[in-house]
């Protein structure tokens, strides 16, 4: 639709009155409620640089009660020369995301920078985000494994498209492959060429009821694909190994959470045979990954509703898959061998209030 841009608001009050680009601040934040209705307004963009994510919260919620569209105007450093500006609709990070993480990078380029690095289900929800993120730490080559080819596809054509619009400078070498974490000849030939310094295994069956239906394919997958990555770890001299786990784990209920228990003990066992550092990170519902609430929603409102929420009162703990894998990469500084890193999960959301 066609965008006219009506006027500024701005928390500072000397500038009410005054023009940028022709454009006038007709009031502060306080003034919104008679600005939307003197001048019909539909859409507000939020476009404050260093605003905290309770603030943003607070001003979608605003926002919101006015029945305005809102928009979030995002402003990055492109090739350290300028700022590029652009603009996206509000997204689950802004509403419940904890804001600013503060990682200590410098330990965790330490891990990173330079090295090769393998990520086992990497065109899932989670080892996506964790490409994105480790890529940011300028590794000298990306190994990336999935069995489900069309994922892989996308997050290959994500980073041949971020690299010739000129945003990643990045001169990791990135090699996509399609392959089992099943099958061990597979995962022996991939490590024997590329020799992976750290590795994150994050392909895993996740889904609970579909786990219940075929439990051995959960077995199969979860259990024989870690036990078999995590003995050519040992094989060919991988330093760091790192398990993405889950809460569901603790005192399984269901065949998922058990087969990721299991997970969780060979890497334990075999941390204390082995050179190589093992690991595990556990962590709870992760907003937007493939196996949450999230996309059931999103589904159900671009079809007009309803949203079913199977009880007002039920709350869960949720993360977002960015802060998570911050996360994970900030536990792997602390490791030493043999731990289970549990993240803290924040404070727990009620599923109605997210729906």
């Amino acid at each position: 639709y066609d965008t006219r841009i009506i006027g500024f608001i701005d928390k500072n009050k000397r500038k009410v009155k005054k023009r940028l680009s022709g454009v006038v601040v007709l009031g502060t934040d306080d003034d919104m409620p008679r600005i939307v209705k003197k001048y019909n307004i539909d859409t507000a963009y939020i476009a404050i640089k260093n605003i905290t994510q309770q603030d943003l919260r607070e001003m979608i919620e605003r926002c919101r009660q006015m029945n305005l569209r809102t928009k979030i105007v995002s402003f990055e450093l492109q090739n350290n020369v300028g700022e590029r500006a652009s603009v996206r609709n509000v997204n689950i990070n802004d509403l419940l995301g904890r804001g600013e993480l503060y990682l200590n990078n410098e330990e965790i380029g330490g891990y990173l920078t330079g090295k090769t690095i393998m990520v086992t289900g990497a065109g899932g929800s989670i080892g996506s985000e964790l490409v994105r993120q480790i890529m940011q730490f300028t590794p000298k080559r990306l190994v990336l494994l999935d069995i489900y080819e069309n994922n892989m596809y996308d997050l290959q054509q994500e980073i041949n498209i971020e690299r010739r619009r000129g945003h990643d400078q990045n001169v990791t070498d990135v090699i996509c492959l399609i392959g089992s974490v099943r099958d061990k000849k597979r995962v022996d030939e991939i490590m024997k060429k590329y020799h992976p310094n750290v590795v994150f295994h994050a392909a895993a069956h996740k889904h609970v009821p579909l786990m219940e239906n075929s439990p051995l394919e959960a077995i199969k997958n979860n259990i024989f694909g870690t036990y078999n990555v995590a003995n050519c770890a040992d094989e060919f001299g991988v330093e760091r190994f790192v398990l993405i786990s889950t809460d569901k784990a603790v005192n399984p209920t269901n065949i998922m959470g058990a087969s990721k228990r299991v997970c969780e003990m060979i890497i334990q066992a075999k941390n204390k045979v082995s050179k190589t550092d093992y690991v595990a990170v556990r962590f709870g519902n992760v907003l937007g990954s493939n196996g949450s609430v999230i996309p059931l929603f999103k589904k159900q409102i671009a079809e007009g509703g309803p949203v079913t929420v199977t009880h007002k009162d039920i709350t869960r703990f949720f993360m977002t898959i960015p802060e998570a894998v911050g996360l994970i990469l900030q536990a792997i500084t602390y490791a030493e061998g043999g731990e289970i890193f549990v993240l803290d999960m924040g404070k727990p959301v009620k599923i109605y209030d997210l729906a």
